[in-house]
């Protein structure tokens, strides 16, 4: 009996003593520089349809809180892209987006009659505030439609299509040209104040028919006007500017687009898509960076939480979309729907109070500033592996040089992390930390004589932690 105990204690403590080796290896996350992948130009959000007018009214105290929890690298998420609409509307009533030429012309071939209010709904002021104020480089400038008498069913809302394009005729002529020089003088604006649109989109879901500005287009009928777009670019000395296609209603849906855009591939720049119909858990096929522009949770009450009950609105949920995108769509950019107004959705990162006196941040916000502020416009993503169990991990090499490792623990494990970079002489190590209690953070964190770094992962968290090297 004795023996037979014995021999039972030895299988037991073996079975410990793997156990206890494979949770070690397990933490261990290892960096590997040599494998690439996409390259980052961003994280980022919008205030069209008159949120940025919402912000503009609030107290001027209230006013640079909101800027630095958008635009803050150090304060806020640091976001690197801002998302404006191009109006098409012929008034700012309800929560329109007025157009800069609101009234026909007399015809796509007559003079045009544009007017410009220098204001755009207040996203001049959100856009100077973003440039010159925080450094933002990125503007993306997104049409919804094109002005309604431009449009087959000569109205800016309820879809309609561009007239002239692909099986779409109107009896006043092709307007295809006129809307290509709308576009350019809308930039035009933006650049008499000092702010370079540097992205620029005709469509938005395109797949889709609302009651507020809509413009249905295929693949084909996108081509049609990116051959009229690119040269009047071109020959109004925006030779920079990208033409980006078409955020599409979901993954798929823009996808199922592509194939139309086959004939105009050296005339675009950025491929974009939206989340709502479908995911992005593949890649798209281009040679092109691939942009996700616009997901929210739009119908769930307002949550300021990162982990509760696993709702669509909680802060971990978006760390982990994010992170799909990432690695599974191999996404360049992703973009919130929008940053700060009211109301009692989840529509937005920042909630503006009832009574116009507060400034709430949301933990989505946090979670996208444990990316934003750390994944730098031009950081590459690099290859990784191990980690504890129940996380995903995903590291960049930043421009500046530094590595970023995101660690996000969606299980309930929580314990030391190990980071290892080869090839990598770290000099200092810094690390963030997002949970129900921390709003990106700083985070304790070691740095070994053999520059392994050491960090604390608790569960239902995101770790960012941050190398840097040095000769």
């Amino acid at each position: 009996m004795m023996l037979r105990a014995a021999i039972v204690a030895a299988i037991v403590a073996a079975a410990q003593a793997r156990s206890t080796l494979n949770v070690r290896q397990a933490s261990a996350i290892t960096v590997d520089l040599s494998k690439t992948y996409q390259t980052m130009d961003g994280f980022g959000m919008s205030e069209t349809f008159q949120r940025a007018n919402q912000m503009h009214a609030l107290s001027e105290p209230l006013q640079r809180y909101a800027l630095d929890l958008l635009f803050n690298r150090t304060s806020g998420a640091g976001f690197s892209i801002l998302r404006n609409g191009i109006g098409s509307s012929p008034d700012s009533s309800s929560d329109h987006m007025v157009s800069i030429q609101p009234s026909s012309p007399g015809g796509p071939n007559a003079a045009p009659r544009y007017v410009w209010d220098g204001n755009d709904n207040s996203q001049v002021w959100v856009s100077t505030e973003a440039v010159k104020t925080y450094g933002l480089k990125t503007v993306y400038a997104n049409a919804w439609s094109a002005p309604g008498y431009m449009k087959t069913n000569n109205n800016d809302a309820n879809g309609g299509s561009l007239c002239g394009v692909s099986g779409a005729s109107c009896s006043s002529g092709d307007w295809k040209q006129a809307y290509a020089n709308y576009l350019v003088q809308y930039i035009t604006y933006y650049k008499g104040i000092g702010v370079d649109v540097t992205h620029l989109g005709f469509l938005n879901e395109p797949d889709l028919t609302t009651s507020y500005a809509s413009m249905r287009s295929n693949g084909q009928q996108a081509a049609d006007f990116i051959k009229v777009l690119r040269p009047t670019l071109d020959k109004a000395n925006l030779t920079s500017v990208k033409i980006t296609c078409c955020d599409a209603e979901g993954w798929s849906s823009q996808q199922s687009m592509m194939s139309g855009l086959s004939g105009v591939t050296d005339l675009l720049g950025t491929i974009t898509a939206h989340s709502y119909t479908s995911s992005p858990n593949s890649p798209i096929n281009s040679k092109h960076p691939v942009w996700q522009t616009e997901n929210a949770d739009l119908q769930g009450a307002w949550a300021t939480t990162f982990y509760s009950n696993n709702g669509a609105g909680e802060g971990l949920n978006w760390a982990l979309k994010i992170y799909d995108a990432i690695t599974k769509a191999n996404v360049s950019a992703y973009l919130y729907w929008v940053g700060v107004q009211g109301g009692a959705t989840n529509s937005k990162l920042i909630r503006i109070s009832d009574d116009k006196k507060q400034v709430i941040p949301s933990k989505r916000l946090w979670a996208f500033a444990n990316w934003s502020r750390h994944v730098r416009p031009g950081a590459v993503r690099v290859g990784t592996s191990g980690g504890p169990s129940g996380a995903r991990v995903s590291a960049f090499k930043n421009v500046d040089g530094t590595v970023s490792v995101q660690i996000i623990q969606s299980g309930t494990g929580a314990g030391s992390v190990t980071v290892k970079v080869n090839g990598f002489t770290a000099k200092g190590v810094k690390a963030w930390l997002t949970d129900n209690s921390h709003d990106c953070d700083a985070q304790a964190a070691t740095l070994g004589s053999d520059g392994t770094v050491g960090v604390n992962v608790p569960a239902r968290s995101m770790v960012t932690v941050v190398l840097e090297g040095g000769s």
